[in-house]
């Protein structure tokens, strides 16, 4: 991919007001690249108070410094405790050099920062953890520490701040991928599930056993909720995808690839506004990339995307997404509104951002809200921050040029608030259950969803009278919503409190009652689920979420079912999400579903039957991969090399990923001429291009696909390997490709950088 979304800092510890939109410099004006080659020539390492006077923020509000080195260092990712204390992951051995030398050193941390004097900045740092190889992810669970270190998902018991028993989750929690390209997150969502970017799993802590279940693949680095539970998430060139529905539902068929109403796309402008040159992006030496003075046109390292609910900044900023953009040095708000189920997003100012600097080495690279309604940024402050395995030629040259390999030891957090604001200070949680309830009603999201783990996480069944109340209640929607969750985590949720939600007219929460549904759904229960559910296929609303329950219940009452399912066939054969949920319900019994659909109506230009037959020939081409695994033996390097580097962008299937990369299965560029292929592994390819008939371009995918040619860590023989990997993986049959093929393709761009266009090759 191009600029690393994901992975990307010293000084004293100040809080310093950034006066809105009144840099020390003035805001230069749009003129050629070669003024702005000399403007910038240099990248200077700042302090954290002089990196403070870089920034500009948005009108009224203004950026405090929390922690700096030698506080922190390198910080990826973060978490608060009860007492509003950061727990923060620590990567120091991200990319030391252009070469990625010393990645493998064991120099991670987890470290606990912690405000004893309570006026804003970090004065106590305490490490929990080291010795730690690219730690990436953190989430705090009943007594301990959910760790992700790759491959492996620990869980770590906390014993007065030190380390207890340590307990392996899941060995495959980041298994392929590059550092890139691998899962993170570890979001506990409102559903009482953790959820992750880049990745397809869920976890769930049950008494002593951890569960683990699939469900819809999403994002690359980074990932948030809204006051509905919706989860939000993106990747690299697109400023923000994610959900119209409950996380929990929509992903009972493996065999949909893509199911609509998940990972869709919110925003889809992604033009930014950087207020420097920023020449330090992978791809910067190709046309529309950079404009004439040098600064970025389009998101390349979108990351750690933020639904604000904290309450602090103002009602302006509710809901509204931030998003970082490391390349570009800036953070960009976003306002989202919903329209029906469908949420609709746009950018907030036009040509400006919320937060920008002219420092080249402010790498915000992810955001929270915090127990004080803040929104906090964590900056890695470096300069590389795009991975070795697609290094190009030029951003190898631009950081020799300004020295940005060094420092790798900065770090610095931030928080942003209103530049009026006083005795901005975190709520500190307690362990009373009567004092967490009302806490459930609380303005700030954080603290609302943190009063609901600590319910859950204590096993407060205490409070299960007085939650069934707040079911009742009118007022504030987010306190019934949290009662209805916090329930379901207790064990305590009964149908008869989703029937109390389903009453409630507001359509939003009758859907996260639907949503709530599958924890009460039992033998027993099957039939009365059934009643209640029936009569909600009317509302287009509710639709989607009722045929998405119907896989829980089929095994109980499979005739009625069967005909709910053929009532809102009838009702919805064009409506995607409905389509998609039904799809969902016939896991392995696929064809019968066309069958009945084809019966019906004969249209092949239906929604549900064109979504069918594609459906179906996903599965043939699983059954085919499936049917080749003597490949990983005849080309082990190249099946090694596909898994870590191809497949987080074009899917283990060759099928592509949505938002990210077209099929490699049966595509005519893999098929066909080797040298255009091996052409393309070696230097890249800029989109658009077209597959099989469809052309794939911006924002439906990434707009270029980097190239490995330039990179050191894979030989002649490797790139060779891994391309006849993919020439024969699949569907695909076409010849072997040998090393010396892959030296006459060098020989024949000696001295090529730039990626081609699908053009080009033609």
């Amino acid at each position: 991919m191009k600029n690393w979304s994901g992975i990307l800092l010293a000084g004293m510890l100040l809080v310093l007001s950034c006066q809105p939109n009144t840099p020390t410099e003035k805001n230069e004006e749009k003129t050629d690249s070669l003024a702005m080659r000399e403007k910038y020539a240099a990248s200077p390492v700042l302090d954290a108070k002089t990196a403070l006077e870089h920034m500009q923020t948005e009108d009224g509000m203004q950026v405090q410094l929390v922690a700096a080195e030698p506080q922190v260092f390198v910080p990826v990712a973060m978490t608060f405790d009860d007492s509003g204390r950061m727990w923060v992951v620590e990567m120091m051995g991200y990319m030391p050099d252009t070469s990625g030398t010393g990645e493998d050193m064991k120099n991670g941390k987890i470290v606990i920062l912690e405000d004893t004097d309570h006026d804003g900045a970090v004065d106590n740092r305490k490490v929990f953890l080291d010795s730690l190889v690219l730690p990436r992810a953190i989430c705090l669970v009943e007594n301990g520490v959910l760790i992700a270190e790759p491959p492996r998902l620990w869980f770590v018991e906390n014993k007065n701040d030190q380390p207890g028993k340590k307990t392996l989750v899941d060995d495959k929690y980041t298994e392929g991928g590059n550092v890139e390209h691998q899962p993170n997150g570890l979001f506990r969502a409102m559903d009482n599930w953790i959820y992750n970017a880049k990745s397809d799993k869920r976890y769930r802590k049950a008494g002593n056993k951890w569960l683990i279940e699939h469900t819809h693949f999403r994002g690359q680095w980074g990932i948030s909720q809204d006051n509905y539970g919706r989860l939000f998430y993106n990747n690299n060139s697109e400023n923000l995808l994610g959900d119209y529905f409950s996380p929990g539902l929509g992903a009972k068929n493996p065999q949909q690839r893509n199911v609509a109403g998940f990972n869709e796309d919110i925003v889809p402008d992604n033009r930014v506004y950087p207020i420097r040159a920023t020449p330090g992006v992978n791809r910067g030496y190709m046309k529309g990339v950079l404009d004439d003075s040098l600064r970025l046109v389009s998101f390349t390292a979108a990351c750690g995307p933020l639904i604000y609910r904290g309450g602090l900044l103002g009602e302006g900023f509710e809901g509204n997404a931030f998003v970082a953009e490391p390349s570009a040095n800036l953070i960009k708000r976003n306002i989202l509104t919903d329209s029906g189920y469908i949420v609709h997003g746009r950018q907030a100012y036009k040509g400006k951002e919320f937060l920008a600097s002219t420092d080249e080495r402010f790498r915000p690279v992810n955001l929270y809200t915090g127990p004080d309604g803040a929104l906090y940024i964590l900056d890695m402050y470096r300069g590389i921050i795009q991975h070795k395995t697609y290094l190009t030629p030029y951003l190898r040259n631009e950081i020799k040029n300004r020295n940005l390999t060094d420092p790798l030891n900065c770090g610095r957090i931030y928080r942003v608030i209103p530049a009026n604001a006083k005795n901005v200070a975190a709520v500190t949680l307690p362990h009373d259950p009567a004092a967490l309830l009302p806490l459930l009603d609380h303005p700030n999201g954080w603290i609302r969803d943190r009063a609901q783990q600590l319910i859950v996480d204590n096993r407060y069944t205490t409070l299960t009278p007085q939650l069934r109340e707040r079911l009742k209640k009118e007022g504030s929607s987010w306190g019934l919503l949290h009662a209805l969750w916090t329930l379901e985590g207790l064990g305590q949720l009964q149908l008869a409190d989703i029937e109390i939600v389903l009453r409630n007219t507001n359509p939003y929460l009758r859907t996260q009652g639907l949503a709530a549904m599958p924890a009460v759904i039992t033998p027993q229960q099957a039939g009365k689920v059934l009643e209640l559910i029936t009569p909600l296929q009317q509302s287009v609303l509710q639709a989607p979420s009722v045929a998405m329950l119907l896989p829980y219940l089929k095994t109980f009452h499979p005739a009625a079912v069967a005909q709910l399912q053929t009532q809102l066939l009838h009702a919805y054969p064009n409506d995607r999400f409905v389509a998609d949920a039904l799809i969902g319900n016939m896991s392995g019994h696929e064809q019968e579903l066309l069958d009945q659909v084809t019966k019906w109506n004969p249209d092949t230009t239906l929604f549900i039957s064109r979504r069918l037959k594609k459906v179906l020939k996903d599965i043939a081409n699983q059954r085919n991969a499936r049917l080749k695994e003597g490949l990983v033996k005849e080309y082990p390097r190249g099946a090694k090399i596909f898994k870590t580097v191809c497949q987080t962008c074009h899917g283990a299937d060759g099928e592509g990923i949505q938002s990210l990369a077209p099929p490699l299965n049966q595509s005519q560029w893999v098929n066909g001429d080797k040298n255009k292929l091996l052409a393309i592994v070696l230097y890249g390819l800029s989109g658009p291009v077209a597959v099989n008939g469809k052309v794939y371009k911006a924002p439906e995918i990434s707009g270029d696909m980097p190239g490995i040619g330039n990179n050191d860590e894979f030989s002649d023989g490797d790139i060779a390997q891994v391309v006849s990997y993919i020439r024969n993986a699949w569907s695909n049959h076409a010849g072997k490709v040998t090393e010396k093929d892959v030296q006459q393709v060098r020989q024949q761009y000696k001295g090529r950088e730039k990626s081609f266009t699908a053009e080009e090759l033609k």
